[in-house]
């Protein structure tokens, strides 16, 4: 079998593409995302307890959070839905938004607003607008900004100079094969060079599909998604996008969507007297309910899922267990620890007490860099050992976590498993700590530079630790600076 070239590339273990072995006490681990502050309160006239289908990006400014906003009132005699508009919030930090004024559009007798599409204007597109930065030099000015929207039927294409002012691109809708009442999202994919859309259908319940497209106008016909192992629940939203730091991996965080029957313990979960008012009205409205998950992809169509939850639906003791809480928004941006401001992790924002009396709400969630799955082991051990690889660079560096008493050792072996002199076990130095980009040591120092372009496999002894990634480089390429 041929070694597997990583060049320098960046690589995760959010699937088992670079692992030939894990022994003794090793395995993968799914990491639990961590509840911060309140980021949003949807309390304005325009928007509602329904807000929802978040889109959070970088722009050339600050940070932009895309959503919209819409609100419902459940009476014992029947639900009462209002109008939907497309809102926009912003951050210098990503951690403290705002709503920008500006008085594009009077809603409800409010102009002074942040509102930037009406159904007047983008008709269906302002359920799910779901917006994206173009980042090809050649795209035109009026097109930098992209986003697909729509509503059961089909998916539009819209285009934007600003990311607030926005067209359609053609006369008619590009995307008509599925069911498009979710966050149906587009990105341009760097490592493919091409549009790759992943939107909703129904297949045994909910499920995604993905096109591509050279021009962002003609799209592939609609493609299901595969999944190891098999898909155990319907999924509704997708939440799919290249991790910024290894575009060639696709991370998704979809939400899980389960419609139990009403049992015995539904009795118990938070709010039953609203929870039964609102199942006689839809019974999925009181029974089902909603978390999020986490799934990966390289080829962009077959993708590892976790089973279990990424982000479960926690400890509430009114308004949480509901169909439409938990949804995560789609984008991943890098934040300030509130631990110490020179160290950055990963935020992303949570729907909460949607469909309730009261406000809903949006909960930014961090997440360790590169922090969703590690190859981990107990304190009294475990290996893991590397497919045959190749790699360009004169330095390993690894992200990793130990205890007090934990370490990481590294052998590097031939392609046939035989270690190399100068980088066998013995001649590792133990390395313990807690670092995003840590260099591996031997005896010698952590010059690997003789070893680049040769197949080689990579042993890690662990005990009391966490390995999520690992990348080669040039001592001369810059290091890690957070964004």
């Amino acid at each position: 079998m041929q070694p597997l070239n990583i060049e320098s590339r960046l690589e995760l273990f959010v699937d088992d593409h670079l692992l030939d072995r894990l022994s003794n006490g090793a395995t993968r681990r799914l990491h639990t995302p961590q509840p911060k502050e309140i980021a949003l309160v949807y309390d304005r006239p325009w928007e509602g307890n329904t807000s929802g289908y978040f889109t959070v990006l970088r722009d050339y400014n600050g940070f932009r959070m895309y959503y919209r906003g819409s609100g419902a009132t459940y009476l014992p005699d029947g639900y009462f839905g209002g109008g939907q508009v497309t809102c926009v919030a912003e951050s210098t930090d990503g951690i403290n938004w705002e709503r920008p004024k500006l008085d594009l559009f009077e809603v409800g007798g409010h102009r002074h607003n942040n509102v930037i599409l009406t159904s007047d204007v983008a008709g269906k597109a302002v359920h799910n607008l779901c917006p994206f930065l173009d980042p090809r030099r050649e795209v035109p000015d009026e097109e930098r900004y992209k986003a697909l929207g729509g509503g059961k039927a089909d998916l539009l294409a819209l285009a934007s100079p600003d990311g607030i002012h926005w067209k359609q691109i053609g006369d008619s809708a590009v995307i008509t094969d599925g069911a498009f009442d979710s966050q149906n999202l587009a990105f341009w994919d760097t490592t493919r060079e091409e549009y790759r859309a992943y939107f909703r259908d129904f297949r045994e319940g909910r499920d995604i599909k993905t096109s591509a497209s050279a021009d962002f106008r003609e799209w592939t016909k609609p493609e299901w998604l595969t999944y190891t192992p098999e898909r155990v629940s319907e999924l509704y939203t997708n939440q799919i996008q290249p991790y910024y730091r290894a575009p060639h991996i696709l991370l998704g965080f979809p939400t899980r969507y389960v419609q139990r029957p009403w049992q015995p313990a539904t009795d118990y979960l938070p709010h039953p007297e609203y929870r039964r008012m609102r199942a006689r009205i839809s019974y999925r409205e009181g029974t089902a309910v909603t978390d999020g998950m986490f799934m990966s992809s390289r080829d962009r169509q077959h993708f590892h899922i976790w089973e279990e939850s990424f982000l479960r639906p926690g400890l509430w003791s009114r308004d949480g267990w509901f169909y439409g809480d938990n949804y995560q928004s789609l984008g991943l941006i890098e934040t300030a620890s509130d631990r110490d401001e020179r160290i950055n992790e990963l935020s992303f924002f949570v729907s909460e007490g949607s469909n309730q009396p009261t406000h809903a709400r949006l909960r930014r969630h961090t997440i360790r860099i590169d922090g969703f799955v590690s190859v981990a082991a107990p304190l009294r051990g475990g290996e893991v050992v590397t497919k045959a690889l190749q790699f360009e660079g004169r330095k390993l560096l690894i992200n990793y976590a130990t205890g007090a008493a934990g370490s990481v050792r590294v052998e590097i072996q031939d392609a046939e498993g035989a270690a190399i002199e100068g980088y066998a076990l013995d001649d590792a130095e133990e390395l313990f700590g807690d670092s995003l980009e840590q260099p591996v040591l031997w005896k010698h120092g952590a010059d690997v530079g003789s070893l680049e372009g040769r197949p080689v496999r990579l042993r890690f002894v662990l005990a009391d630790a966490d390995l999520y990634s690992l990348r080669f480089t040039d001592p001369a390429t810059e290091p890690y600076v957070p964004r």
